[in-house]
């Protein structure tokens, strides 16, 4: 018999564990090579676990096991042959009857107590809430006990004890169940980080508003020939990322990290692009933005996307990144104060459009208008250069054509 041991691959430098999400097989099915055999989760990002070769599988782990990598989570026998289309309905059918026995043993119990369906719930009140049960001369068999195996609380006691004292009873027979959950190893590690930042980084948040006018013109003028030419649309992120690789260029230390005393200045944009996924927010990067055109913006911004939406995307693609841009407008945020992204030193966060009163040139008008919000790190970004850089990509959002695409529009979206 060859048996295969499938251990956890490493998905990336400085990961040394990781979860077991889900199983996408059943122990004792039969797979094929390369199929997608489980999701794991790591402290970066979501990966498929493929099996290594074809035959019988003996899963090893459970899901929400964290195992280390290099650790066996299955075993494939790879001589076993592979079963006919009806051969894996046999053992389900011999396995019905062995599910329903405990439900026989199962059925007399809820039958013995009778009385007990017609209290909220059982079990004995805590010392604090027989107290106010005594007081209140409330019959604890009447109350909904919510604690560990129907446990009356005091918070049950009080909220029982609110009729009795001439309160509304709705409030005492409102539901009131919770559900605990594990959280996964990417949302602990993103709440670990986000915590770091706020306790190690000199955070500071700087405002300001953009007039979106030019860009809808651009937009509603060119979207049809755009998307037909080069294939993807043209959405406002290509704007906000050549504004912001603008500006950057202008303003380095924003470009810039801390490594204990060092200051580390980049000569390149890495623009981490903030995308929701099924498994919460991802930030994949676009690698040397600076280089990149409208279209080149558009068409990698939709392939990462597609990544973060399909678990397709990489520890690679959303690591090293400068700077990073988020969307709170997207789903409707009109203001925030976004948190950094470490080792970066800066976030730009866009939100939603309204269209506004503003004056220009001494007359009122109503125009699409965005407040746009950047938190840095006051260690090494001064408020001069903060409020200068946002400035600069305020001045590329208002004036599109003329500070991104050097007065010529049609060439700048290379049509």
């Amino acid at each position: 018999m060859s048996i295969l041991e499938m251990k956890v691959p490493s998905p990336g430098e400085s990961i040394t564990e990781v979860e077991i999400a889900t199983w996408l097989v059943n122990d004792g099915d039969y797979v094929e090579k390369d199929q997608p055999i489980a999701e794991v989760d790591s402290d970066k990002a979501t990966l498929e676990l493929p099996a290594e070769q074809s035959g019988i599988i003996t899963l090893k782990a459970e899901e929400g096991d964290v195992v280390q990598v290099g650790q066996v989570v299955c075993l494939i026998d790879m001589d076993a042959a592979k079963p006919e289309g009806a051969a894996p309905a046999a053992p389900k059918q011999e396995e019905a009857p062995k599910a329903a026995e405990p439900a026989k043993t199962e059925a007399p119990k809820p039958a013995a107590p009778v009385a007990a369906p017609q209290t909220y719930a059982s079990g004995a009140p805590s010392p604090a809430a027989k107290k106010i049960l005594d007081e209140k001369g409330i019959d604890a068999s009447q109350v909904a006990g919510q604690g560990r195996d129907g446990r009356i609380t005091k918070t049950d006691a009080e909220l029982a004890a609110v009729p009795a004292m001439g309160g509304n009873s709705l409030t005492a027979t409102g539901s009131r169940a919770s559900t605990t959950t594990k959280l996964s190893v990417l949302r602990r590690k993103i709440a670990s980080r986000l915590v770091s930042v706020k306790n190690e980084t000199a955070m500071l948040t700087t405002f300001n508003e953009v007039d979106m006018s030019e860009i809808f013109r651009l937009r509603k003028q060119y979207k049809e020939e755009f998307a037909q030419k080069h294939g993807v649309g043209l959405g406002f992120m290509s704007f906000f990322t050549k504004a912001v690789t603008r500006a950057l260029k202008l303003y380095p230390d924003v470009n810039a990290s801390i490594d204990g005393d060092f200051k580390i200045n980049y000569d390149f944009c890495d623009i981490s692009i903030a995308v929701s996924g099924p498994k919460g927010l991802m930030v994949p990067v676009l690698r040397n933005a600076e280089n990149m055109s409208f279209k080149g913006v558009e068409a990698n911004i939709k392939d990462l996307a597609v990544k973060v939406r399909d678990g397709k995307i990489t520890v690679d693609e959303m690591t090293g990144g400068t700077f990073t841009i988020t969307n709170g407008g997207t789903f409707g945020s009109m203001l925030s104060t976004p948190i950094i992204n470490p080792p970066q030193s800066a976030i730009l966060g866009m939100h939603n459009i309204i269209q506004r009163p503003v004056a220009v040139d001494g007359q009122v008008v109503i125009r699409p208008m965005m407040y746009v919000a950047m938190s840095y790190d006051h260690r090494i970004i001064d408020g001069k250069e903060s409020v200068g850089f946002l400035v600069a990509v305020k001045e590329g959002i208002d004036n599109p054509v003329e500070i991104l695409m050097g007065g010529d529009e049609r060439r700048g979206l290379e049509l």
